[in-house]
């Protein structure tokens, strides 16, 4: 799974714009999602989920009447806040608060009962029940209302209502990184396959969701939807039949909607989820290290994090950093004048630090350049304002920044006992190689990693071959065929009669001589995945690991594209979460002049879609399924749905069913009840 190659470029975007607004990181443009816009809105709701989670339920119903007061109208809802709110008088347990619960009973909770639902009065008659069962009373028959469980069932609920009030759904990352991985975890379970990643989706995404949102009662007449709609939404977040249903009436039959209502009742620890993308930020440049490395974030070494972090430490950075500034030369070569066009990402500031290799001329020449690009990386702040908006003390989260424990257990960053200064130096290098070879200048990059580490190319010759490649094309771009051909005897050949591998892309290389100097663009190629593919393994051998944020893409867009193989369809939701983006081909190893895309062949859910379904599973390596041994069965999608509805099956298993019954629907369905 490690293997499966992502568009990083869009993943840093899906990133910072998560960053922003989430509001991590000091930054004045907004943005770029509108559904990320609501950061005032979310916090608005934390607030009240956090009322509600320590029992101060008179404080979330005044914010409710300040920013949400049409949600209070739902009597339904406000039984059960009003509930809720009895049970925790009770639970205070002075005489005062036991008879402010007996007048509240009488005077506001009785009288919502008999309006609320037909169940309301006879569930108020039972929590009446408490005032004579004590709360550690285990076996009373009120222990599940006694239960402080039932404020964080009340807060999800209410979250829901919420969020579909504001309409201030997750930000996209939030949202796809919760999909993917609720994918990514059903996929093995069913496949018998051992997550690599276990350790971190079995902590990041939690267990519990937030109670589903109640449609209005106006809605409950009866209303068609397409059951197309129905499955792939039931499917999509693992929910009944009737339960996709009832989500789609409170969406009043917008598919999308239902699905991002769904998708945020998913639960991430956002400690754990902070750190992991703070740590992926750092590695790819976008936002200052400081002096605390990821490392010792990850390890749990050092004080907290983020906003919280030491104001000592961000003085001796920004100390060292300008001394280095200042000794810096200011006359150099901007990289990217000299392919004529500036870089398109954020992602510039890659020089090296330069304290342990300043003997390296090849690193000397371009340092002010770094120095100055260095200054445009963001900064990491976490989530300090909600120590402005919440007024609570109790409420303070940005307080602790605390490693969440998964991280505690996942791997090293760098290695232990690097000094913090060649910790950042190390970074700054990988990043200026990085930055390098995302512009196009190959032969730079080689020479100044051969004088840091001599021997990386010997053990990373196809890197050397992609980097020669890019040297290649770019001297026949500008007419140098001669240098061009030096470059190919010299390094091209070589390389490729030691891989035979590399033979074909060597020969389309070649095919570049034949073709006017203009119609040959290093532009072209997929330098950004080159430059990706060039950090990770160079970082390796400095001693910084990857973040795991990668490896998690890597395995959950894997397990994506392999479930909906077994599906045999298309994944109607992958656009709107941004997950074809994250997809799109830009394999690292350069095989060709222009990029080309292959067109693969996709079904959609529609009444007139037909689906051919094999009788044989894609392996649990990923590799495609044995087609010789296969047999071929024509299923139409009706059937299909037919199958999942009346058996709520999967698609994948209504269709196994379908191809040992050649495709027909009623067959399978009176076997099955046989």
């Amino acid at each position: 799974m490690d293997s499966w190659p992502v568009n990083w470029e869009a993943l840093d975007a899906l990133i910072i714009d998560f960053a922003k607004s989430e509001n991590l990181i000091d930054d004045s443009s907004p943005p770029s999602s509108p559904l990320s816009s609501s950061y005032h809105s979310r916090l608005i709701i934390r607030q009240i989920r956090r009322s509600l989670e320590v029992g101060k339920i008179d404080a979330a119903i005044d914010l409710l009447r300040v920013h949400a007061p049409s949600v209070l109208e739902d009597q339904r809802l406000l039984f059960r806040l009003q509930k809720l709110k009895f049970i925790e008088l009770l639970r205070k347990g002075t005489r005062d608060d036991r008879a402010f619960a007996i007048d509240y009973s009488r005077k506001s909770l009785a009288p919502c009962a008999l309006n609320a639902y037909p169940e309301a009065y006879e569930e108020f008659k039972h929590v009446l029940l408490a005032f004579i069962y004590d709360k550690d009373d285990q076996t009373s028959p009120v222990a599940n209302e006694w239960a402080e469980k039932r404020r964080y069932e009340i807060a999800g609920l209410v979250s829901s209502v919420l969020r579909a009030y504001f309409h201030a759904y997750n930000p996209i990352f939030s949202m796809t990184l919760s999909y993917l991985m609720s994918i990514h975890k059903g996929f093995c379970f069913r496949q018998g396959i051992v997550s690599p990643i276990s350790n971190l989706t079995e902590r990041l995404l939690l267990e519990e969701r937030d109670f589903p949102a109640i449609p209005p009662e106006s809605l409950y007449e009866a209303q068609m939807f397409d059951e197309v709609d129905i499955q792939a939404l039931a499917h999509a977040v693992e929910l009944t039949r009737q339960g996709a249903i009832d989500s789609l009436r409170f969406a009043k039959s917008d598919l999308f909607e239902a699905f991002q209502n769904e998708i945020c009742r998913m639960r991430l620890d956002d400690a754990m989820l902070d750190e992991l993308v703070r740590e992926y930020c750092v590695y790819r440049g976008i936002v200052e290290s400081g002096m605390k490395t990821v490392s010792e974030a990850l390890k749990g070494t050092t004080s907290e994090s983020g906003c919280c972090s030491s104001p000592e430490s961000s003085i001796d950075v920004d100390h060292r950093r300008a001394k280095r500034s200042s000794s810096e030369t200011s006359a150099t070569t901007d990289l990217s004048s000299m392919q004529g066009t500036e870089p398109t990402n954020n992602l510039e500031d890659c020089s090296p630090s330069g304290s342990n290799h300043s003997e390296n001329s090849s690193l000397l020449r371009n340092r002010s350049h770094g120095t100055g690009e260095r200054s445009k990386r963001k900064r990491w702040r976490g989530r300090c304002d909600e120590l402005d908006f919440i007024s609570d003390n109790h409420f303070n989260r940005c307080r602790k920044q605390e490693v969440s424990p998964a991280l505690q257990v996942a791997s090293a960053t760098i290695s232990k006992g690097v000094d913090r200064t060649n910790v950042e130096d190390k970074y700054e290098i990988v990043l200026r190689m990085k930055e390098l070879a995302s512009t196009g200048m190959a032969a730079e990059v080689v020479e100044e990693i051969n004088a840091l580490d001599p021997n990386f190319f010997e053990r990373n010759p196809v890197l050397l071959f992609q980097l020669k490649q890019v040297e290649f094309l770019k001297l026949v771009g500008l007419g140098d065929h001669s240098g061009a051909l030096r470059v190919a005897c010299s390094h091209l050949g070589p390389l490729a009669a030691r891989d035979p591998n590399l033979l074909k892309p060597l020969k389309e290389t070649l095919v570049s001589l034949l073709r006017p100097s203009e119609d040959t663009l290093v532009t072209g190629l997929p330098l950004h995945a080159l430059a990706t593919s060039l950090q990770v393994a160079f970082g390796k051998s400095l001693g910084i690991e990857e973040p795991q944020l990668m490896r998690i893409m890597r395995a959950t867009l894997h397990t994506h594209s392999e479930w909906f193989k077994l599906q045999m369809c298309k994944d109607r939701f992958e656009s709107l979460l941004r997950i074809d983006s994250l997809k799109e081909n830009n394999t690292p190893v350069l095989t060709s002049l222009t990029a080309s895309k292959s067109n693969a062949e996709s079904c959609t859910l529609g009444s007139s879609q037909a689906t051919i379904s094999s009788t044989t599973r894609v392996s649990d390596d990923g590799s495609s399924p044995n087609q010789a041994s296969s047999r071929d069965v024509i299923c139409d999608e009706n059937a299909i749905l037919k199958v999942m509805e009346f058996l709520a099956l999967p698609r994948a298993d209504a269709i196994h069913l379908l191809a040992q019954y050649n495709g027909n629907a009623e067959t399978v369905i009176q076997q099955i009840f046989a």
